[in-house]
């Protein structure tokens, strides 16, 4: 029987709301917003027998899962799984229409130029090898049936394109929302995705 694997963005932040890159450097909360999605999503899956649930190091991760957490699951929490630093703009506003040099790295990353990075942050290829320990883990770990990974919206682009064997420059292609879920089946061999951006579970009550 194939392994399942739930690939969650975490929920909404302040930040977010304001178009302030977080990365991997500010530790912000969820909002009432996330907090509500949290509890949407734990409606929807809170019965789903996980045999484990990984997060990166960052709080909005841990807060968009606590549900589960509460429910005494095993939890690793992996630095590996923690967002792109996005360098000297963390704590920033950053959209593609206002930042000449945000709009020339995330061309370049489409272009195939995926060693590039922000002044002072990551790039993609840093995200993916600091990532692979994480998938080996992952891969290792057959007892672990049904298993929840929450983390963050470009961190989930890069993991993605790695699972499933795309280059980095079609990360743009895993579109993400907050709180949506990405579900894949392994076989121990090949990942493929079940759910793609799936967002049905924020429409349930919570």
């Amino acid at each position: 029987m194939p392994r399942t694997i739930f690939l969650l963005r975490h929920g909404q932040t302040d930040f977010n709301v304001r178009g302030i890159v977080q990365g991997s450097g500010v530790d912000s909360s969820l909002n009432d917003t996330g907090r509500q999605q949290a509890a949407q999503f734990f409606a929807s899956y809170g019965q789903v027998p996980f045999d484990k649930v990984y997060t990166s190091t960052l709080r909005r991760t841990h807060e968009s899962v606590q549900q589960f957490l509460d429910l005494g699951l095993p939890h690793e929490a992996h630095a590996g799984l923690n967002e792109i630093s996005w360098g000297v703009r963390e704590g920033t506003r950053i959209t593609m229409e206002e930042d000449e040099e945000y709009r020339r790295v995330l061309a370049g990353w489409a272009a195939g130029d995926t060693h590039a990075r922000l002044t002072g942050g990551e790039s993609p290829e840093e995200v993916a090898t600091r990532q692979r320990p994480f998938i080996e883990l992952l891969r290792a770990r057959d007892h672990e049936r049904t298993v929840l990974v929450c983390l963050h919206g470009r961190a989930l682009r890069v993991l993605l394109c790695q699972l499933l064997n795309y280059p980095l420059s079609c990360m743009e292609g895993f579109e993400h929302s907050n709180l949506c879920l990405y579900k894949l089946e392994y076989t121990g061999s090949v990942f493929t995705v079940k759910n793609f951006l799936d967002v049905s579970h924020l429409q349930v009550a919570g």
